[in-house]
């Protein structure tokens, strides 16, 4: 990032710059990333926190596991913006300038990549539970509910929680002079491959799945129609909740796949630290991919009209009263518990109906 002097020990006495220091690249942004990081979290974290605040009422009132899931998404985009943007690049590079011990120095190093790791890997879940709603309903409506969205959620925080533990060894790219070594490149491709490749494939095979599950149904429907064997089912169509899925993973790919490009051409091609091309593509790159932590409120606003009208109860410091009917029919849908009665008569037969429908 910016062109701090290469100190990692506070107090430790200025010495001439050797060879190493004369070559070492400079950085061209200047002060720019971090008037850029300093906008991110000052428009992120609020944002995030009120994302957070939308989707628990909306999990506390349809017990969704979806909204459980972006839930978890949100709390670790949290955590990102924290420890990655306001920790690692504006204390420890523009206030303190690295002048910190190098033991709590690597020590926040770990925690930077177990939020990142938690950050992607928990859209995964949220993956998975997208694609047997709509490719293998019937177990959809069985194995999915909040007690079981929750206990998965916490997997999932905990492993990326132990993954960031071999990072505490991770080199500084921006200060390290000397060529990568074989544990810098063991790390750099365990982290490229736990940060962007086995989640983007994971996301494109599930997510291929899904498009593929609703083209062959609407063919078949199509097909149906035109034998006159239509027997009154709707067609399955891009769902708003799928469509919102897709967006938030191809956000990720999209906006990840230049960090990941750079550090693998740091390890083989040019250093950091000696090209500042280099330099100025990894400072660019990583500007990119911390703007995915902000984005996700937007894409949930322009998809979810729940969501929106969440947001806007949030805003204005209300609270909608709890519809019973709709519990009961959400309580249905997600396979969860059933603790109230079914309204009587021909609601309750509505309801049942409605529930057995929905996916």
């Amino acid at each position: 990032m910016i062109d701090w002097p290469n100190v990692t020990m506070a107090g430790s006495p200025a010495s001439p710059p050797g060879p190493e220091e004369l070559q070492r690249s400079q950085c061209v942004l200047g002060f720019i990333p971090v008037v850029y990081y300093s906008a991110l979290l000052c428009v992120g974290v609020p944002v995030n926190i009120l994302t957070a605040v939308a989707l628990r009422r909306l999990a506390s009132r349809t017990k969704k596991t979806l909204y459980y899931y972006l839930l978890a998404v949100t709390a670790s985009d949290v955590l990102t913006q924290l420890f990655i943007v306001f920790v690692g690049f504006l204390l420890e590079t523009a206030v303190f300038q690295r002048r910190i011990p190098a033991l709590l120095l690597h020590s926040v190093s770990a925690a930077e990549f177990a939020a990142n790791h938690a950050s992607v890997w928990s859209a995964v879940p949220l993956t998975v539970d997208r694609y047997v709603a709509l490719c293998h309903p019937l177990l959809h409506r069985r194995v999915s509910y909040p007690g079981r969205a929750r206990r998965i959620i916490g997997t999932v925080l905990a492993l990326s929680l132990a993954s960031g533990v071999p990072f505490f060894w991770w080199s500084d790219a921006w200060r390290s002079g000397r060529p990568p070594s074989p544990l810098d490149a063991a790390l750099i491709w365990t982290h490229v491959c736990i940060i962007y490749f086995l989640p983007c494939a994971i996301f494109l095979t599930l997510n291929s799945l899904i498009v593929r599950t609703l083209r062959a149904g609407h063919r078949r429907r199509r097909r149906q129609g035109e034998r006159g064997e239509d027997r009154g089912l709707a067609p399955r169509r891009l769902g708003k909740t799928t469509a919102m899925l897709l967006a938030i993973t191809s956000a990720f790919s999209v906006l990840w796949a230049p960090r990941t490009v750079v550090i693998i051409y740091h390890l083989y091609v040019s250093s950091v630290h000696r090209d500042w091309r280099v330099h100025l593509a990894y400072d660019l790159a990583n500007m990119l991919a911390m703007l995915n932590t902000a984005v996700n409120f937007f894409l949930y606003c322009f998809v979810s009209g729940p969501f929106r009208a969440a947001v806007r109860d949030v805003l204005r410091l209300r609270r909608r009263p709890r519809d019973p009917a709709h519990a009961y029919v959400s309580s249905l849908s997600s396979g969860g518990k059933i603790n109230k009665r079914p309204p009587r008569g021909g609601e309750g037969r509505l309801c049942v109906r409605e529930a057995s429908r929905a996916v």
